[in-house]
């Protein structure tokens, strides 16, 4: 049963093919949450004991029976979530054949042709960013979580040489980290992991824009020298997650040049501005990083996970992750090709990049900044349309995520807020959530993060956002 015989196999290929055509035919149709119980779901799992082989035809209709009832669909047009895509269909048809082919990603002459293929894509995507060629290095991660991760560990690495091979106890001072109080939590994560442990990361106060405030960057950073402790990374975010702001980077470059800090950005989202000519001054300094992470699972609308950690340091990867070893194959005996496993936090790993490499192929770089100006205006558009029904808009970007609370001041808490959002997801309409931003401003958060979302698309949210602010206020009055 592992390997099935032809006929059964394009039989069954027939029928994943007609299951997923079904879907991308009716995900817009579907209630864009989860329909059946967390107890349903988990009896109905737990029927399949592995005791006893099941006809492959059960198990294939069940998945997908269970994946179009049983998640938030991030494919659909009301989705509008957590930078969650719809896929490509070119980058689906790629995960099919990396899973078919399941080339090796380890050792470069394995498969030469997959590690040049990302080696290309991390150039392109560095000129994008304003990096010189030449100067361009980097690789694919699971995500930004790993990417950031990555930039923290080769930050320490050029920083400190005893770092690799004797750690965070070798060095003499606490190393300090910077970030925006809106940046993403993998920072935090990555701190643990890294061995600094979270206390070494200062998240600095934002401005009314939502952006790291550079007066308090630079009073943390003097305090943290008059205590002897050593600031060693400075984090810039284009396009936090809450609300899309972008830091001031090339202020935070020069900052960063000045204190002898490792510059790095975090656009995993944001990045993709680059690609569109208009709005690339959102991500004046962005050249001036050392490193950068930037995800295609999020605006390229590849499948997850594909992130990528970009540095125009060409050494610095081997010099932090490179191990010596006698069992890896050494099949690229001229090495032009370095091997990717010598260079990242992986060792072996799926090939990452077929989904983005297909994906830009066939759409080209002109027709994802089509599609990233159509997402903007999409976002333009639904701030026209709260703002005629009354609602207060509180984040201020051009990127397509726009966060909003009520005019009535007594009505935007956190429970308040989040009714409305509860409303609004149990209705099946769309998919939004809450945060919160600042000094404890209460929001709703959509963002459009679907290529296909249109104007009706827009009008439906709001249509269905009216209708919930009125059933929650209508259920206070009664209450």
């Amino acid at each position: 049963m592992l390997k099935l015989e032809d006929e059964a196999r394009k039989r069954l290929w027939d029928m994943v093919v007609s299951q997923l055509e079904q879907y991308a035919a009716d995900v817009d149709s579907y209630p864009v949450s989860p329909q059946d119980a967390w107890t349903k779901i988990q009896e109905e799992v737990a029927r399949f004991d592995f005791q006893q082989p099941v006809e492959p035809e059960k198990i294939i209709e069940f998945a997908a029976s269970q994946l179009s009832r049983n998640q938030v669909h991030t494919p659909s047009r009301h989705y509008y979530g957590l930078f969650n895509p719809c896929p490509t269909s070119m980058s689906i048809f790629a995960d099919a054949m990396v899973a078919a082919f399941n080339p090796q990603m380890a050792g470069a002459g394995h498969n030469p042709f997959a590690t040049t293929v990302e080696q290309h894509l991390i150039t392109t995507f560095g000129k994008l960013m304003g990096f010189s060629e030449g100067r361009i290095d980097g690789t694919f991660t699971t995500g930004g979580a790993e990417a950031n991760h990555t930039a923290l560990v080769c930050a320490l690495s050029h920083r400190f040489v005893q770092f690799r091979n004797k750690g965070v106890r070798s060095l003499s001072a606490q190393p300090v980290v910077y970030v925006s109080a809106e940046a993403h939590h993998s920072i935090m994560k990555a701190a643990r992991l890294s061995g600094l442990g979270t206390d070494a990361v200062r998240e600095i106060p934002v401005d009314s824009k939502f952006r790291l405030d550079l007066k308090v960057l630079e009073r943390f950073i003097a305090d943290d020298k008059k205590s002897h402790n050593e600031p060693v990374m400075i984090v810039g975010t284009a396009g936090t997650t809450s609300c899309g702001a972008i830091d001031p980077l090339q202020p935070l470059s020069e900052l960063a040049l000045k204190y002898h800090c490792w510059f790095h950005v975090d656009a995993a989202w944001g990045g993709a501005a680059a690609i569109v000519p208009e709005m690339r001054g959102l991500l004046s300094g962005i050249d001036s990083a050392d490193s950068i992470t930037f995800d295609c699972h999020k605006w390229l609308s590849v499948p997850m996970g594909a992130g990528t950690f970009i540095t125009r340091h060409t050494d610095v990867l081997d010099r932090t992750f490179r191990i010596a070893n006698d069992y890896m194959p050494r099949d690229d005996q001229d090495g032009a090709l370095a091997d990717p496993y010598a260079r990242s936090m992986q060792w072996s790993r799926r090939f990452i990049g077929l989904k983005v490499f297909m994906s830009l192929a066939v759409a080209g770089l002109a027709g994802y900044a089509d599609t990233i100006r159509h997402q903007t205006q999409m976002g333009d558009l639904l701030r026209q349309r709260l703002i005629a029904d009354e609602w207060n808009i509180v984040s201020d970007t051009t990127l397509p995520i726009v966060c909003f609370n009520c005019k009535d001041i007594k009505q935007n808490s956190p429970e308040f807020l989040s009714s409305i959002a509860k409303q609004v997801v149990d209705s099946g309409n769309a998919w939004i959530s809450t945060t919160r931003l600042g000094q404890g401003i209460n929001v709703v958060r959509a963002c459009i993060t679907n290529f296909r979302t249109d104007e009706q698309d827009v009008e439906r949210l709001v249509a269905t956002l009216q209708a919930a602010r009125q059933a929650v206020q209508q259920d206070l009055l009664v209450g």
